[in-house]
C-alpha cells in the first residue's frame, strides 16, 4: 500500500509518499519563512498564496522520489484541520481534485493525530527504532507554535485527551517572547541558541498551577510575565544579561510542559511517552525529559517533528486499511480537535 499525503496545515507546502508499515519512500517540504520573517510571524494570506503557488510541483516531487505515478498510489490523504482556513483549504481542494481526477481513495486527516502518528514512521536504512503497535498504551505530547496537548492512545486511532492549553501554545508563547525582544521568526530557535549561553535560574518566572491538579496547560500569564519583566529592566542591564533572561523564559515553558507530561505518566503508566510537534526539537526539553526512569521517552527524527506530509500519509494508510474513507464533499476545518478523529471500535 502506498499512500500520498498532502499537509497544508500553516506556512510548510509538504507531500509525501508512505506505505502501510510507516515507511517513508518520500518527502518533500516547501519552507515559506523567507516569505514571513520579515513580519516576524505568519500572514496567513501570504501562507494561502505560496502554497497555491507549489503544492503542484511538490506532488510532482512527492511522486518522482517515490518513483511511482499517481495512478499507483492507493490512496490519497489531506489535512483539513485544525489550522489556517485559506491554507488547509488549498490542500483539501487539492487533493479532493486528484482523488476524482484519478479515482483514488480520499482520506481526510486530522492535523494532530498525524503528528501523533509520526512517531511511527520509518526511513530506509536508518538505525531510528519508531514506534510500533506494541507500544501501545502511548502518552503523547503534543508541542507547537499552535497546539499544545497531551493525549492517551490506547489503540490504533483512538484518542483520549487528558489536557490542552487554555490560551496560548508552548510555541506561539516562545516566539511571541522573541518577537517582543527583537529577536526575529521563528522564535524557538533562537530563543534556545541564545539561551544555551545562558542560566536557567537567573530569574523565577511563574509557573500555573490549576487548583483541581488537571492536566491542562496555560501560557499567557507566563507571556506577559516575561514581557513585563523585559520591560523593568534598564536597557544596559537586559543587554548584559539577555542569555540569562532568554535561558530562565525557555526553562519555565518547559517545566510547565514536562511537569504536566511525567505527572500523567506516573498515574496511566503508559509503555511510552512520545513528545511531537515543532517543539519536540527544543533541547532543553529533550534533555529534562530524557533518562526518566521506567518510561521510554521518544522523540521522532526532527524532519518528522515539524510539519510534514509523512505523517499525514501514515494516518491516511491506518485509516484505509480499517476501510475509513472521505466523500468528495470533504471540507477544511480550522478547529477541528483530535477527539473529533477518534475511532471508537
Amino acid at each position: 500500500m502506498r499512500i500520498l499525503g498532502i499537509e497544508t496545515s500553516c506556512d510548510d507546502t509538504a507531500v509525501a509518499v508512505v506505505d502501510e508499515s510507516g515507511l517513508v519512500l518520500s518527502s518533500v517540504i516547501s519552507s515559506q519563512d523567507t516569505f514571513h520573517r520579515k513580519y516576524d510571524g505568519i500572514v496567513p494570506e501570504i501562507a494561502s498564496r505560496r502554497h497555491t503557488a507549489t503544492i503542484i510541483a511538490c506532488v510532482d516531487e512527492a511522486l518522482l522520489q517515490a518513483g511511482i505515478r499517481i495512478r499507483d498510489v492507493d490512496g490519497i490523504a489531506v489535512t483539513y484541520g485544525p489550522g489556517l482556513i485559506g491554507s488547509l483549504l488549498v490542500g483539501v481542494e487539492t487533493a479532493k481534485g486528484m482523488a476524482l481526477a484519478s479515482g483514488k481513495p480520499l482520506i481526510g486527516v486530522n492535523h494532530l493525530e498525524g503528528h501523533i502518528l509520526a512517531s511511527f514512521l520509518r526511513d530506509a536504512g536508518e538505525e531510528n527504532t519508531p514506534l510500533t503497535a506494541t507500544d501501545f498504551p502511548v502518552l503523547a505530547l503534543i508541542v507547537s507554535g499552535g497546539h499544545t496537548e497531551l493525549v492517551y492512545i490506547d489503540r490504533w486511532l483512538h484518542y483520549e485527551v487528558l489536557g490542552a492549553t487554555r490560551d496560548d501554545a508552548a510555541g506561539e508563547t516562545l516566539d511571541k517572547f522573541a518577537k517582543y525582544l527583537g529577536l526575529g521568526y521563528p522564535g524557538g530557535p533562537v530563543i534556545q541558541r541564545i539561551g544555551a549561553a545562558g542560566d536557567p535560574s537567573f530569574h523565577a518566572f511563574p509557573r500555573v498551577t490549576f487548583s483541581k491538579g488537571g492536566y491542562e496547560f496555560s501560557f499567557s500569564g507566563l507571556k506577559t510575565a516575561g514581557i513585563n519583566y523585559v520591560k523593568s529592566l534598564p536597557p544596559a542591564e537586559l543587554e548584559a544579561h539577555l542569555p540569562d533572561v532568554v535561558a530562565s523564559f525557555e526553562s519555565a515553558v518547559v517545566e510547565e510542559l514536562a511537569g504536566r507530561a511525567l505527572r500523567a505518566a506516573r498515574n496511566l503508566s503508559p509503555r511510552v511517552l512520545t513528545v511531537v510537534g515543532g517543539v519536540a526539537a527544543n533541547k532543553r526539553l529533550r534533555a529534562r525529559l530524557s533518562g526518566w526512569p521506567g518510561l521510554r521517552i521518544y522523540f521522532p527524527p526532527m524532519r518528522y517533528c515539524t510539519d510534514n506530509g509523512a505523517m499525514i500519509a501514515y494516518v491516511g494508510a491506518r485509516r484505509l486499511m480499517t476501510g475509513r474513507l472521505t466523500s468528495l464533499d470533504l471540507d477544511a476545518c480550522s478547529s477541528l480537535g483530535i477527539e473529533d478523529s477518534s475511532v471508537e471500535s
